[in-house]
This record gives structure tokens, C-alpha cells and sequence, in this order.
């Protein structure tokens, strides 16, 4: 069973698609409207609908059908149900292809970047991943360590963008996110300067990390932030992130073009 059929039922209250990320998947697209892409691992099909409303086909393809119930209709947007594995459509069927903070989830990243460059022309695939390494701990890690573990998981940036270019042989080119303070994609660390609203169940319920987590280690931890958020404390340690306007935690945007 895919796992979002089991941790994906309220999705898509939390994971609205932020208009920063959107223009950013359009401007490294770079293709004109009427173009068709793919969205891999498109979720409740929020990034498609943002997609399809500017002009473009999209293929939406999601394994998960608790996820894809949560959809919006849209005329110009197909849902397929599927794996990154094995992408069931034709081979250079689509002009471009996305994958927003999907990639973590395929069982195997090798084959999933393969099937990407299969089945487009000759367009660029582009991915929104994170590379924890690349950041320094902000106070999320102090109270919920296990997101710092977890994030763990996603395979070093470099190696990424190695295998990329080992299995497709693309230019891969490297774009930093630098999260806006107001993102209204409530992934991960999107909340970084707003701490309360981990405190909201339906918040967390739409984080894979504390989805997944053991709830007796979720317990505690939102107690000892709602407690330190009441008394003080936190505004005492970590008060001045509150001033700014956005921060590097790891997030980067890679663009993978065939070398004309």
C-alpha cells in the first residue's frame, strides 16, 4: 500500500501550493504554454492544478488514490495512477517533468531518474529536494530531533546531482531555495519562523517526518513547545529568527537539460 494511503487523508488542508515555488517550476521549465508535463509524485495535485492554470497539460501521476481523491478537477490535467519506477506513459511523451519533495519516497532513485529521462523529449525535469547538509540547525531540530535524522535520508546533493548526470546524461544545474518566512506549502521547515503552528495537529499530519514518527516521541516534544511558546522561553532563545525575512535551510531546486 502506498504510504500516503495511510498518512495522506488530510493533505491537502496544509500543502497548498505556494505561488514562489510555482514561478519557479515555470521559469526552469521554460516551455511555452500548451506544453505538457508530468508531475511525479504529484500528491493531492497541487502543483499540477497550479500548472495546469498557467497554460499547461499535465500528467499527473501519484500512486496513492487516498491522495488523488483529494484532487481538484481541471480540464487539462490527466491523473495516472503509478510509481516513479515505472512511469506508465510512453516513451518522450511529455515536454518537461516536476517533482516536488517526492524524490525521498522512491524505493529506487536510480531507476525513478531513469524512467524521468525516458519519458521526456527534450525538455528539463526538474526536482525540489533538500540536502540537510547543507544548512545549520535552527531551533525545529532542538525539539523535534528526529526531523533532523530523517532528513538524513534524502541522499546527499552532490550524489544526487552525480547520479543524475550518470544515468541521463544532463546538465544538472543547482538553485537554492531560500525559504520565505509566509510559505504557504506547510512542508517540512516552512513554519520556521512561525513555531505555533507545529503545534496544530492537522500541521504536522501533512509532514511525512511526524506522520511517520513514533507518537510518543511527538507528545512531549509539541508539550515542551507549547510550554516554552506560553512562558516565554522560546521568544527568549530563538526570538530574533522573528526579524528575518528568509532562510537557507537545505532546500534546492535542480534542473536536469540535455546539453545541445
Amino acid at each position: 500500500m502506498p504510504i500516503y494511503d495511510s498518512i495522506g487523508q488530510q493533505y491537502s488542508t496544509t500543502r497548498i501550493p505556494d505561488s514562489r515555488i510555482v514561478n519557479t517550476l515555470v521559469n526552469l521549465l521554460n516551455l511555452p504554454k500548451g506544453n505538457t508535463i508530468a508531475d511525479l509524485g504529484a500528491g493531492t495535485g497541487s502543483y499540477s492544478l497550479a500548472l495546469a492554470a498557467r497554460g499547461f497539460s499535465v500528467c499527473a501521476i501519484e500512486p496513492s488514490l487516498v491522495m488523488q481523491t483529494q484532487a481538484l478537477e481541471h480540464p487539462d490535467i490527466k491523473w495516472i495512477t503509478g510509481c516513479a519506477e515505472a512511469i506508465p506513459l510512453p516513451d518522450r511523451s511529455v515536454d518537461g517533468l516536476i517533482s516536488v519533495l517526492a524524490i525521498h519516497h522512491f524505493s529506487d532513485l536510480e531507476k525513478a531518474i531513469c524512467e524521468m529521462h525516458r519519458v521526456v523529449k527534450s525538455g528539463a525535469i526538474v526536482l525540489l529536494t533538500f540536502d540537510i547538509r547543507l544548512a545549520e540547525k535552527i531551533w525545529l531540530y532542538d525539539y523535534f530531533p528526529w526531523l533532523w535524522e530523517d532528513a538524513l535520508r534524502f541522499l546527499p546533493l552532490q550524489e544526487l546531482t552525480n547520479l543524475i548526470q550518470a544515468s541521463t546524461n544532463r546538465n544538472v544545474e543547482t538553485i537554492p531555495f531560500l525559504l520565505p518566512h509566509d510559505l504557504s506549502d506547510l512542508f517540512a521547515a516552512a513554519a520556521w519562523r512561525r513555531p505555533e503552528l507545529y503545534l496544530q495537529p492537522e500541521v504536522r499530519a501533512g509532514i511525512s517526518s511526524f506522520a511517520l514518527a513514533n507518537s510518543h516521541l511527538i507528545a512531549p516534544a509539541v508539550q515542551s513547545l507549547a510550554a516554552d511558546l506560553s512562558n516565554g522561553q522560546w521568544d527568549a532563545k530563538y526570538g530574533k529568527i522573528r526579524q528575518v525575512a528568509e532562510i537557507d535551510v537545505g532546500y534546492r531546486f535542480l534542473r536536469a537539460t540535455i546539453e545541445e
